[in-house]
């Protein structure tokens, strides 16, 4: 079984929304397909907004760290580097096109649509029952030494 980015380079991690030490988190899976990050993630009733819908807040969480996650890969690959470097979020914007079910998986993909060195500005989309339910964009930027963030991995 393919190991998710988290789980191959940051296993230790507790970030709420990616960490996969954090047991209380949303341990979000990112997988790498072709020019594209995706994940598929099953929310609980305690997620909700209210009875059936996904709270705005965990999806804004879901795109953070998703994106950020498919940053930090395009940044590692075009630097021809062996391990993504730390990335943090610069800025990001979610739009909420329709409410988003929580009866089922939802899925996430992204992808970079403009790069430096050091930073990777990412498009994504959030589906449910096969229906475009929020989109967002963002910049994420790798950290020096220094940042709090540096060598978190």
């Amino acid at each position: 079984m393919e190991k998710s980015l988290q789980d191959r380079w940051a296993p230790a991690t507790r970030c709420f929304g990616c960490g996969p030490a954090n047991s209380e988190g949303l341990r979000i899976k990112s997988m790498v397909r072709g020019d594209e990050v995706v994940c598929e993630w099953l929310p609980a009733r305690h997620h909700e907004a209210f009875d059936g819908v996904l709270n705005g807040g965990i999806i804004g969480t879901l795109f953070d760290c998703h994106c950020n996650w498919t940053a930090a890969w395009h940044l590692m690959q075009a630097a021809g580097a062996d391990r993504p470097p730390c990335t943090v979020t610069a800025e990001y914007r979610v739009v909420l096109h329709r409410p988003t079910s929580s009866s089922g998986a939802v899925m996430l993909r992204a992808r970079v649509v403009a790069a430096s060195a050091d930073r990777a500005e990412v498009e994504a989309t959030l589906e449910a029952g096969g229906r475009k339910t929020a989109s967002g964009r963002g910049v994420f930027v790798a950290v020096q030494e220094g940042h709090p963030a540096f060598h978190r991995w």
